[in-house]
């Protein structure tokens, strides 16, 4: 008979590891130590056929996609060969993202809105990725979460007084009130309407993408999810059915280092990455340097093409940093050192292409503010239209009305009676 053995004394006992980034606010020295961010240099990472076995995509979800050197040449095979046009294109949307951002901010610290999310830092995933998709009425189809407005903003068929009347939630409101500020629904520009709830856009994209496959449409999804939403169940769901069904389907993964305010290794990016799950689950994966406006478009390129040939989803990590807090809520001097942002190896990346079209001798410093003050402008513009209806200071809100409508394609008896007497009783009209 079996005895159990006796404890050691001396043998060490068991503990829990808790993940910390290297620096918080006040700690000695306080910077933030970045080479766990496995970088690459440009250039150094091999471009595979478009229909590589998923298994095989192994090395690229540990090493790093670049192509914008340090001098802002392009180098390697990811070279996407954009003409100056487009690439004047995409630093245009970067910088009109940025400059919206920036005005939308003020306007909710005048109290005109209640709630806004900025994008500073990561404006070349969204633009270049839109430039990658099919746009239009029959295009590809994006089902981001709230810090994607470049999807939106490098579009020309997206009227800025419509976004703005949306964060205002006024008469012009084209969600009517119903979702919160930033969360946008643009049907036309491919653009789903955004979940409150972390993580269930990434389900809600493989599922479009089965519907489309299944219809024998030939657009493709595109879901968006951040490193925390990681760690949500919905995530590892999605990619299980992705995987099975072989989804037409974009996975996109944006690692800004900084959920709220939980660092990236609790949702489990320490001693590995988020591209390596996809690998797990037989999709193929790779990881990309996300302040590189060549790198993200060749890899959303590529990725895009993958899926409309059949050839199944992909999940792409792109590597980039929350530069600004978290939303207006949000104080993040409280978790994280305030120079982190000018200290993040990849840089800006509008300053970064901004460079690269200069080197090439197709933008100059004279353009460049020539742009940012011409962009201000029609921003300002927007806004001055868009507050004509109402914003949060004024009390400009819907009328009664607006609560009962587009609730059903014909309003049933009790909520026109509903309806009728909230005006009796001093609904405004």
């Amino acid at each position: 008979m079996s005895q159990n053995p006796v404890p050691d004394p001396a043998a060490e006992r068991l503990r829990l590891h808790v993940p910390e980034p290297s620096a918080r606010p006040g700690s000695p020295g306080c910077h933030t130590d970045f080479s766990y961010l496995r970088l690459s240099p440009a250039g150094a990472v091999s471009m595979p056929p478009i229909d590589v076995a998923a298994a095989d995509t192994g090395e690229l979800a540990y090493r790093l996609i670049r192509v914008l050197d340090e001098d802002g040449r392009a180098q390697g095979p990811w070279a996407p060969g954009l003409s100056p046009e487009q690439l004047r294109r995409g630093l245009l949307a970067m910088l009109k993202t940025r400059v919206f951002d920036a005005r939308m901010l003020i306007a909710q610290r005048q109290k005109k809105l209640s709630f806004y999310m900025q994008s500073l830092g990561e404006e070349a995933i969204g633009s270049a990725h839109a430039m990658a998709l099919r746009q239009g009425e029959q295009g590809d189809m994006c089902f981001p979460t709230y810090r994607q407005q470049s999807l939106l903003l490098s579009r020309e068929d997206v009227s800025l007084v419509e976004l703005i009347c949306q964060l205002l939630s006024n008469e012009r409101d084209p969600m009517r009130g119903r979702q919160l500020p930033v969360m946008y629904s643009i049907k036309r520009a491919g653009f789903f309407s955004i979940s409150g709830n972390l993580a269930t856009q990434f389900i809600q994209a493989v599922g479009w993408a089965m519907a489309s496959a299944i219809k024998g449409d030939s657009r493709i999804a595109s879901g968006w999810i951040g490193d925390g939403a990681t760690a949500e169940s919905d995530f590892h769901t999605a990619l299980t059915f992705a995987h099975v069904y072989r989804a037409p389907v974009i996975l996109n993964v944006v690692n800004n280092q900084w959920a709220i305010s939980t660092f990236q290794a609790i949702a489990g990016g320490e001693g590995t990455t988020f591209a390596a799950r996809g690998v797990g689950c037989g999709i193929a994966s790779l990881r990309v340097d996300g302040n590189d406006f060549l790198a993200v478009y060749a890899v959303s390129r590529w990725a895009a093409e993958r899926a409309r040939r059949n050839l199944g989803p992909t999940l792409i990590e792109w590597v980039t940093y929350r530069a600004g807090p978290h939303s207006t809520s949000d104080d993040p001097s409280k978790y994280r050192p305030a120079d982190d942002w000018q200290r993040f190896p990849l840089g800006d990346p509008i300053a970064r292409l901004k460079t690269h079209l200069i080197g090439l001798g197709e933008w100059s410093e004279a353009q460049h503010e020539a742009a940012q003050q011409s962009l201000e402008a029609e921003v300002i513009a927007a806004q001055k239209e868009a507050e004509q209806f109402g914003t949060l200071a004024n009390g400009h809100i819907p009328s009664i009305a607006s609560m009962f409508e587009d609730v059903y394609k014909d309003m049933p008896a009790h909520l026109r009676e509903q309806m009728a007497q909230a005006r009796h009783f001093g609904g405004r009209d």
